[in-house]
């Protein structure tokens, strides 16, 4: 199939939720010309050392945090807001990495998360009518008509903030940032401050004393420079394809082709038609690439997928990320777990417990509870071990920033709370509390297993 491949292939396919009403398209071409002559905004090797990190994942040797933003925007791109979501993924990480007794693989949705998929093509308030917001690479927030009208400029600055992204998250993961050191100084900070802080103590606290241990024996970030720095990833959803064929270039090292706008792709629930031009474009790239699993996928047409995007079956190459439900995943996951053990398919299992657990409030708002979104993913564990399946990681919307947008959590958020700091652009996030919390809760069950298995092992 990939001899007929080629970065524009994919128009040749049904392509849904790519918006057509763009009000000029030749404006629109010239932008996606201007995009392919601008540099890559990651590079091949980079995807490639990401693809063998996620083959680790796939043989359970290591664990994937993926988790940023629902949807980026132009209004709030600001440093410290990069800074603290970077923050909260390395905090997430040593909990995890410590728990789970493995390399956590850290990948943020980030530096090209702007467009999502709509429900409806169109919103009304009172008599009005407009097309639905799709994102600030699109088109605007606001509800106008001019604010609501594509427009291509959007592309080159989302192009430029996604450059800019890149650049501090490059700083930050190497200049001595992401010292390990100052990142559990960061996590003793949020124990001490919790409510639920007891709880997570203990763990805190072997994490400090592994750390003493290390200083004591020499391992520290001047012996060891490798303390001071971490690997961090990027993706996004492969939803605009003009933009993704426009940055998609031949490596000089290996003569693949790579969609340099991020490490690694996925491709959601609403866009994995097998004759659909969203697979058709994921097929040809070399990067890592995802699928959104939801409840109305049949294990033979996951199967038909996986022989699509992974012909060769490579380690590292296809990551599937469930998002059913709390009240759904007991149902539907088994089978397809079933079915990628039983035909031998190499792919990372992670879970999306975001998606399936959204909901509107009494007030309006649509949300997401804590206790939802932790049952979901404790049930992925344990369907996973029962399955004989590797639970290799979570994909989360969540920020740094102190909002309220999702219910519950060790400060138990109620409906009334939901309007005090509800920002985002499109679907509910976890805040920074909720998401470490969140870490340090998966991180007992994890540990859990791992005792558990030790045990049936010195059996």
């Amino acid at each position: 199939m990939s001899d007929n491949w080629n970065p524009a292939s994919w128009r040749a396919k049904p392509a849904k939720h790519i918006p057509e009403d763009y009000p000029d398209a030749a404006a629109l071409l010239q932008v996606e010309q201007t995009l392919r002559g601008m540099p890559p905004l990651v590079f091949a090797g980079e995807a490639r050392r990401l693809k063998s990190l996620l083959g680790d994942v796939a043989e359970g040797r290591a664990f994937l945090l993926q988790g940023g933003d629902c949807a980026e925007s132009f209004k709030e791109f600001h440093a410290d807001n990069i800074r603290d979501t970077f923050r909260l993924i390395l905090q997430m990480a040593v909990v995890l990495t410590f728990a789970g007794g493995k390399p956590v693989v850290k990948v943020g949705r980030m530096a090209g998360q702007f467009a999502k998929p709509r429900s409806s093509p169109v919103e009304k308030i009172g008599d009005v009518e407009l097309p639905s917001y799709r994102g600030d690479n699109i088109n605007g927030m606001e509800f106008t008509p001019e604010a609501r009208a594509p427009d291509p400029e959007r592309l080159l600055r989302a192009y430029s903030q996604s450059s800019s992204t890149l650049n501090l998250l490059r700083a930050f993961a190497g200049g001595g940032y992401a010292d390990l050191y100052n990142i559990h100084r960061w996590t003793l900070g949020f124990v001490s401050d919790s409510p639920q802080g007891a709880r997570y103590r203990e763990l805190s606290e072997k994490i400090s004393e592994a750390l003493t241990f290390m200083a004591a024996i020499g391992v520290t970030p001047d012996s060891h420079p490798d303390l001071h720095r971490v690997e961090f990833f990027t993706c996004h959803e492969a939803l605009l394809l003009g933009f993704e064929e426009a940055m998609t270039r031949i490596d000089s090292t290996s003569g693949d082709w790579y969609d340099t706008s991020a490490h690694l792709l996925w491709i959601g629930e609403r866009t994995r038609q097998l004759d659909g031009a969203h697979i058709e474009f994921c097929r040809g790239v070399k990067n890592p690439v995802g699928i959104k699993v939801g409840p109305t996928l049949e294990p033979d047409e996951l199967l038909r997928l996986i022989d699509v995007l992974s012909p060769h079956n490579e380690a590292g190459r296809l990551t599937l990320y469930g998002r059913f439900g709390h009240d759904k995943i007991a149902d539907r996951l088994p089978r397809l777990m079933q079915a990628t053990k039983a035909g031998g398919r190499n792919v990372v299992w992670a879970i999306d417990p975001m998606h399936g657990n959204t909901l509107t409030a009494a007030n309006g708002y649509k949300t997401r509870p804590f206790d939802r979104i932790l049952s979901e993913v404790k049930s992925f564990v344990e369907i996973a071990k029962a399955e004989g399946v590797h639970p290799g990681g979570v994909h989360l919307e969540m920020t740094g920033q102190n909002v309220t947008e999702c219910l519950g959590g060790a400060r138990a958020l109620t409906e009334g709370d939901l309007g005090d700091r509800y920002h985002t652009h499109c679907d509910p996030r976890l805040n920074g509390e909720q998401a470490l919390e969140l870490a340090f809760l998966v991180a007992e069950k994890l540990k859990e297993d791992r005792v558990d298995l030790a045990r049936r092992v010195a059996i």
